[in-house]
């Protein structure tokens, strides 16, 4: 199980550390005399990718795709309105407040997924998950807060300082509250309907396709499609470029969506939020950064919270693998609270139901 999570954690990292950079380029590089502004076709593009690539990994896995009930049909449906949404208010936040305030809400997203859980699901979490995400979310916070401001070209003005307002950081809340929303709505899915990674990353896809395409052709006030298309005519280089980002995010995607159905919305959250403080170290390390001291302690505090759930999550295992040998050997499971399992007795089922429990959410778009 950690040798697992912790192949999960190395592909997320490796594929959207990645994925950042591509974004970077291809959003920030001068094709010849021209910049690449098309976020709509961009972000179809990669759902497009991710759909076949899931297609793939659905046969990797031995799961052949079928077509699912109308139930589930609805569920990707309304996800992949949330997965389409939710960016959007992000990229108007901006228009608001600054780069570092939308990062430091960002960060924070453990919060609205725990929250959504409860407001949705009436999900509770044990104690030592709270203190996880106090612990990281209050690293972050305290790290980003710390972290001075870019300044405008030619200015000594911070970027974006007196843009802040009530107005941006409302659109900020709402892309919280529409990814924590999706993240628990996913984890409902894979607890109460035994979906699978794959189906549920290919149907979200696909309408996050359809969605964005019907945008893209029907929208009579937008040009964006055959603008994209003809500058990518013009400026061949930046295919290649798309197509690297696409299959970089199709690819993370797999990971995350394994993640998140072997180990929950908050553990996936976890992992997200924290590979934003691994890309700023290795941003602090190779360009040799300086970081104040308030600054180390903030990452002192994103690592005891990595470190914590790591090891309540290495003592749940051992719990587990003691119950199930004390089981095979013919002697009555004990729970940890004294109570009989589901069948009254010997516990077994009762105690692994409240182990996954507790190592899904109920015991974090994703890539954006």
């Amino acid at each position: 199980m950690f040798a697992e999570l912790a192949l999960c954690i190395a592909g997320i990292y490796a594929c959207f550390l990645t994925w950042q950079l591509t974004q970077e380029r291809v959003t920030t590089t001068t094709y010849t005399g021209g910049r690449f502004r098309y976020f709509v076709f961009l972000n179809m593009v990669q759902s497009l990718i991710a759909s076949l690539v899931a297609s793939v990994y659905s046969k990797l896995r031995g799961e052949p795709l079928t077509l699912p009930s109308a139930h589930l049909l609805n569920s990707y449906f309304r996800l992949s309105v949330l997965s389409t949404l939710a960016p959007n208010f992000g990229y108007a936040s901006l228009k608001h407040v600054d780069f570092p305030t939308m990062i430091l809400g960002k960060s924070c997203k453990l919060v609205p997924v725990m929250l959504m859980n409860f407001i949705i699901y009436r999900r509770t979490f044990p104690p030592h998950k709270y203190l996880c995400v106090g612990l990281i979310t209050l690293g972050v916070s305290s790290f980003m807060l710390l972290h001075k401001q870019e300044s405008d070209e030619g200015h000594g003005k911070p970027k974006g300082a007196g843009s802040n307002s009530l107005y941006g950081l409302a659109l900020l809340s709402i892309n919280l509250l529409l990814d924590g929303a999706m993240n628990s709505v996913q984890d409902q899915l894979f607890k109460k309907d035994k979906v699978s990674s794959s189906s549920m990353m290919v149907y979200m896809n696909l309408f996050s396709t359809a969605l964005m395409a019907g945008y893209l052709l029907l929208n009579p006030f937008t040009t964006e499609l055959s603008t994209a298309m003809a500058f990518c005519a013009a400026h061949p280089q930046v295919i290649g470029d798309i197509m690297l980002f696409a299959v970089c995010g199709a690819v993370g995607q797999c990971f995350i969506f394994h993640t998140l159905e072997r180990f929950g919305a908050v553990s996936l959250v976890t992992v997200t939020v924290t590979r934003k403080m691994f890309s700023i170290l290795l941003s602090i390390f190779w360009f040799d950064h300086d970081l104040s001291l308030g600054q180390w302690g903030a990452v002192g505090l994103v690592f005891s919270g990595i470190g914590l759930e790591a090891y309540m999550k290495r003592v749940q295992d051992a719990v587990g693998r003691g119950k199930r040998k004390g089981e095979a050997n013919g002697k009555p499971g004990q729970l940890l609270n004294g109570e009989g399992g589901r069948n009254g007795g010997n516990g077994a089922d009762g105690e692994k139901e409240k182990q996954d429990l507790g190592s899904r959410t109920s015991s974090k778009a994703y890539q954006n």
